[in-house]
């Protein structure tokens, strides 16, 4: 395959990779080592801090979440795009891939090299009158000249937009990361604390059948309120919260439970914590909503069932049955990061050739 030049765009909230949280940032650092390890020229644009195999641009003295930047100002993430397709104008790059979902489109028709984007995010109506939803009109306006990839097929069959070359390329996880683990006798939850993951139901299936269940993850500021009111005082000897856990603390949180509890309440596009649980050997059950159906074997390496804390329950009874190694080659052959580094190879052939 030819060796390209590859400029990979990172959000700048956090250093890629991510210290914990940042399931976009883990990805971007996966697929931009990938690269390089495959013998291409990248250049990777993120925040400082970084740590890649590529070279490294950045343009604000921080990641911005240190920085005190508002989630909702996108003046350095533009900026970034910016400098991006300056560098792409001055053939430095045969392709530009983006991660910062609307962003990406103010500048994809200014380069003179095809630009990829990866949509992370579900793309649905955020308002009931869809001309005053202005990310989706202006990707409807754009759809005709992006190349979109979507991380699940429930992402692309459930955007609002159509886009005439798209395609679907699953996250992908290192699987020297997450080993192996024989299980355990309690079930665990992670994600960031937000009733949309489902933490609350998972709490209330533990309570239904007396397991121990322990809860890890991210608490922002705005889920601050809802977690001291709500899910504190449901806490107890078996129900316990460890906070917010680092990549290397992730395996032994994983492989040592008898479950990955995921009952969501929401089209989650990926989920990249199913994967992380099962490549550690860990089954999860998860209710049926966004991509938990392609992530997940039901019955071989977890269950994926419809939203009803009894049947929550009654499947919590039957999972430690399953074959643990099985759950483990399932991610081996479906979600590897080399499967995703060789599906983004391919797009970017594919968009080269037709703008060659």
């Amino acid at each position: 395959m030819k060796k390209l030049k590859i400029a990979q765009i990172a959000p700048l909230w956090f250093p890629i990779p991510p210290l914990k949280y940042g399931g976009i940032e883990r990805v971007v650092a996966l697929l931009t080592d990938g690269l390089v390890d495959k013998g291409h020229d990248v250049t990777l644009f993120a925040s400082p801090g970084s740590k890649t195999k590529a070279k490294l641009v950045t343009v604000f003295d921080k990641p911005l979440i240190e920085g005190g930047v508002s989630w909702n100002n996108p003046i350095w993430n533009l900026r970034n795009l910016s400098i991006a397709t300056e560098m792409a104008n001055a053939g430095d790059f045969d392709v530009i891939h983006t991660h910062l979902d609307i962003w990406s489109v103010f500048f994809h028709n200014l380069s003179k090299c095809p630009v990829v984007h990866t949509m992370h995010n579900p793309l649905y109506r955020t308002n009931a009158d869809a001309n005053k939803d202005d990310r989706l009109r202006l990707f409807t306006e754009e759809a005709h000249r992006t190349n979109m990839a979507f991380i699940s097929e429930s992402a692309k069959s459930q955007a609002m937009v159509g886009f005439p070359n798209s395609r679907v390329v699953y996250n992908g996880i290192d699987l020297d990361d997450f080993k192996f683990g024989s299980g355990g006798d309690h079930f665990i939850w992670i994600a960031r604390v937000n009733k949309h993951k489902g933490i609350e139901n998972a709490i209330l299936a533990a309570e239904k059948l007396g397991v121990r269940l322990t809860l890890a993850g991210r608490i922002d500021s705005t889920q601050q309120d809802y977690f001291d009111n709500v899910i504190k005082p449901r806490l107890n000897d078996k129900i316990t919260f460890i906070g917010e856990l680092s990549q290397d603390q992730l395996p032994e949180f994983y492989g040592s439970a008898t479950a990955l509890l995921y009952p969501i309440e929401w089209e989650e596009p990926f989920g990249l914590v199913v994967a992380e649980a099962m490549a550690c050997g860990t089954p999860v059950i998860a209710y049926r909503r966004g991509s938990m159906p392609e992530l997940i074997e039901d019955g071989k390496t977890g269950f994926v069932i419809d939203g009803d804390i009894d049947l929550l329950v009654e499947k919590m009874k039957l999972v430690s049955g399953m074959d643990r190694n099985y759950v483990r080659g399932h991610v081996e052959r479906n979600f590897s990061k080399e499967k995703m580094v060789e599906e983004y190879e391919k797009f970017y052939m594919d968009v080269i050739g037709e703008n060659a």
